[in-house]
């Protein structure tokens, strides 16, 4: 039988002490049947994102000793950064990789969910296929207000919000005041961020590009992006955030870049992915600029490697 493996892709409250970056790290590295693919921490954020894959049984084991380690190292009321965030392990998505059902990722999720709460007390939200509510889909909407906004919320049992903010595992429908909260999910698909430069100093350009592309302004409805300047290199920047790549393939959206900047006279000068991403979703830009005819995945022979 082919081994199942699970994609996840945590992120926890801390990126500028070096020492606890490494100290939960190295919590997910000791599990056997578990591969730590990226450990990527973002000083202005002040958060880290972990990219893991793993069979299910030592994954779940391992994720559980991360939140452990970033219950013991972090502390909420003394943190600070530029990302939203309402919890010390802040969010820990899970998607299907290889040999394995969404319904069996959704299922671990709801173990995981329930295990940090028996064992540690911390508030737990469920978000994306395990949300109890329409809202709790959207890890945006639990995150409204952020750890402090949140936490003064729900303070309050009287605001009319609270049923709808508050945890759906907690001691008192509060949030910790060190740990906060987490955000458990499972998801069909994962988030792939991807940055395209444009030969221009003008910021405005960037962003107007984005507001074209983003979803709620009436571009990809699987797309979030933003025009921003990148201090350290020539030229500005749309940074996307694409939750499906299958559904909105990278070469539409570099393509309707490159297309927006042409009104401005302006050149796309190339392109970034940030952190892993999925074969499929490299294959299908093949397939679009190649115009390749009955090609398989099969015939990539590293394929043959894997699994």
């Amino acid at each position: 039988m082919s081994k199942q493996f699970i994609l996840a892709v945590p992120n926890f409250s801390e990126g500028r002490d070096e020492e606890v970056v490494k100290k939960v790290a190295d919590a997910v590295r000791k599990y056997d049947g578990v591969k730590l693919i990226t450990v990527e921490p973002e000083y202005d954020f002040n958060r880290t994102v972990l990219t893991i894959i793993g069979e299910p049984k030592p994954l779940k084991e391992a994720l559980m000793e991360m939140a452990k380690t970033t219950y013991e190292n972090l502390d909420m009321t003394k943190q600070e950064g530029t990302h939203p965030r309402i919890g010390a392990q802040d969010t820990i998505p899970l998607f299907p990789l290889m040999n394995i059902e969404l319904e069996e990722v959704k299922a671990l999720a709801e173990e995981i969910g329930n295990e940090l709460y028996e064992k540690y007390k911390v508030p737990i939200y469920f978000s994306g296929e395990n949300a109890r509510t329409e809202d709790k889909k959207s890890i945006s909407y639990i995150r409204k207000g952020q750890y402090e906004g949140l936490k003064e919320l729900l303070q309050d049992k009287n605001h009319p919000d609270y049923e709808n903010r508050k945890p759906d595992l907690s001691e008192n429908g509060e949030l910790d005041d060190e740990k906060g909260a987490t955000i458990v999910s499972a998801d069909m698909e994962g988030l792939t961020a991807y940055n395209v430069f444009l030969a221009t100093e003008d910021v405005q350009i960037a962003k107007n590009i984005s507001k074209a592309l983003r979803g709620p302004s009436g571009g990809f409805s699987t797309i979030r992006s933003v025009g921003i300047k990148f201090p350290e290199r020539d030229g500005v920047v749309v940074s996307m955030n694409m939750f499906n790549c299958a559904q909105t393939p990278l070469y539409r959206a570099f393509e309707f870049v490159k297309q927006e900047a042409k009104r401005y006279g302006v050149a796309v000068t190339g392109s970034e992915l940030v952190g892993p991403v999925k074969l499929d979703y490299l294959l299908n830009n093949l397939d679009f600029y190649l115009g390749l005819e009955g090609f398989d995945k099969d015939q990539i022979l590293e394929t043959h490697l894997i699994g």
